[in-house]
């Protein structure tokens, strides 16, 4: 279910969010989840959404802004005025697919870096849109590649942490400017 909130799909000069970048504290907390889903929240949605368009991204958790909150928007055609974006609060995976595959991966955290990373193809999850409306949705493709990362946000995970070439990773973390310290691989 598409979000009813609408920002307008444009870069503004100073988005309202500042991103977080790798080496950051506030990418590596675990997120609380949401107990009060009001018009402050709302307000923190449509600034994320236009934090997310301003970055050229198509998917944000609220750790890249420095919110220690399990949100996340996203948006697959930001290109799109008639796709509306996606808004999830406390999701939770119910269900990934048997079925692995490699993609590229970037993050609005880690510009300019992009890897390949090792995911289920498709996911099941469960969440709470921007009213408070229980839903699920099931993913695969680009959609489910997004909300996979986005949600390894939700849990400090990041995706360079999930690259298993880690030669490579070195070399393109330094390249621009990022240490490879900065990375926590998981299993």
């Amino acid at each position: 279910m598409p979000s009813e909130i609408a920002v307008e799909k444009k870069k503004l000069k100073s988005p309202p969010l500042k991103l977080h970048y790798l080496g950051d504290r506030a990418l590596r907390q675990p997120a609380k989840r949401i107990t009060k889903i009001d018009d402050e929240l709302r307000q923190l949605v449509r600034e994320m959404l236009q934090t997310m368009y301003s970055s050229d991204g198509i998917g944000l958790a609220a750790p890249q802004v420095g919110i220690n909150k399990q949100l996340i928007v996203i948006d697959c055609e930001p290109d799109n005025p008639a796709n509306p974006p996606l808004v999830l609060i406390n999701p939770v995976i119910k269900q990934i697919s048997k079925e692995i595959c490699v993609a590229q991966e970037g993050c609005l955290s880690i510009p300019n870096v992009y890897m390949d990373v090792k995911r289920p193809e498709i996911v099941e999850i469960a969440y709470k849109d921007e009213y408070g409306h229980p839903k699920t949705l099931k993913a695969g493709d680009l959609l489910g590649r997004c909300i996979q990362h986005e949600m390894d946000h939700l849990n400090g995970v990041v995706f360079v942490d999930r690259v298993e070439n880690s030669l490579t990773l070195a070399q393109e973390l330094s390249k621009n400017g990022f240490s490879y310290q900065a990375v926590k691989p998981v299993a």
